[in-house]
């Protein structure tokens, strides 16, 4: 892996790597769903979520591939409220849902304030509703949506990574104390929160990166997050493939994901999720990969820690 210091990506140069969007409709979200989730009553249930389309979001974060299903242009009046009812009308009934917008949802550019009541509207049947959120954009917009949902909010916050030279070159333009800060917001005005944390980011060898999720978890949690998602970080947003291909990157294995989930799991202080999406990408076993998907999918659900997986077969590299 290669120097931390010879290497800084900017906006400039992040935009120079990416490919074309995807063509999206701002009158439809891009995709939507509903699966499983351990509450933080301890029950496991249904839980929606509707990935919503809007504008990009202004920090072009290093990692992110969420511009790719995103709009140039300023979201207009009603396409959110249209976008909610659409996916409402095709999801099961659910007591919980989240509002993914590839960004943030108190970016007025994305999600027009004047649209709030609207939005709390539809999602009166709803207990729990999880937005997301930049440190820099939690502020009284938060609390003027809180006072118009009769569920209980929830604002999702990427934290990604505790190692703070790693945190400065991902172009997220924010600290630690952004976050804390953010927290301390939210949790003073009664609202709960979540961190979305990276499993071994650019920059980071595998031993580094496993070392630095675990730190990450650890402040996520002292500066009182509710439950964290653990994200292994993939390439495939242009910037990444060029950081891979020059040894500033590599993917994380499969086996660090389960070990730092065993590590939040056992810390005991909130809830601990793995990202299992393209979950395949991270294993070099495909006699393993089953097994081992299996015992994320029971710390998601169970949170508790399964015996390890011993694994003997040749295709391991």
């Amino acid at each position: 892996m290669n120097n931390l210091t010879d290497f800084e990506p900017d906006d400039r140069w992040i935009l120079a790597q990416r490919t074309a969007k995807n063509p999206v409709d701002v009158r439809q979200p891009y995709a939507w769903l509903a699966e499983p989730e351990r509450t933080a009553a301890g029950t496991v249930e249904q839980v929606a979520t509707v990935f919503l389309t809007n504008k990009e979001c202004p920090f072009r974060c290093l990692m992110c591939d969420l511009w790719k299903n995103t709009t140039d242009e300023k979201t207009p009046a009603g396409a959110i409220p249209h976008q909610i009812e659409y996916a409402l009308k095709r999801l099961p009934p659910t007591r919980h849902i989240k509002l993914y917008n590839s960004g943030n949802f108190f970016d007025t550019g994305a999600i027009p304030p004047d649209d709030y009541p609207a939005i709390a509207a539809l999602l009166d049947p709803f207990e729990t509703v999880i937005v997301e959120a930049h440190p820099k954009l939690i502020n009284a917009r938060c609390l003027q949506f809180r006072d118009m949902l009769k569920g209980r909010l929830e604002v999702a916050i990427g934290l990604e990574t505790a190692h703070p030279g790693v945190l400065q070159r991902l172009n997220k333009r924010m600290d630690l104390n952004d976050f804390r800060e953010s927290v301390r917001f939210l949790t003073g005005h009664g609202i709960q929160s979540r961190a979305f944390t990276l499993l071994r980011p650019p920059f980071l060898t595998e031993p580094e990166g496993v070392y630095w999720a675990k730190r990450t978890l650890d402040v996520a949690f002292e500066a009182g997050v509710g439950c964290c998602v653990v994200i292994p970080t993939r390439a495939g947003n242009g910037g990444m493939d060029w950081l891979q291909a020059q040894g500033y990157f590599s993917p994380p294995a499969l086996e660090s994901l389960e070990a730092v989930m065993a590590y939040g799991l056992r810390l005991g202080a909130g809830r601990v999720f793995a990202d299992l999406w393209d979950l395949h990408l991270f294993s070099d076993c495909p006699d393993c990969f089953e097994q081992r998907k299996a015992r994320l999918e029971t710390m998601n659900l169970h949170q508790t820690v399964p015996p390890e997986i011993t694994c003997v077969s040749n295709h391991r590299g």
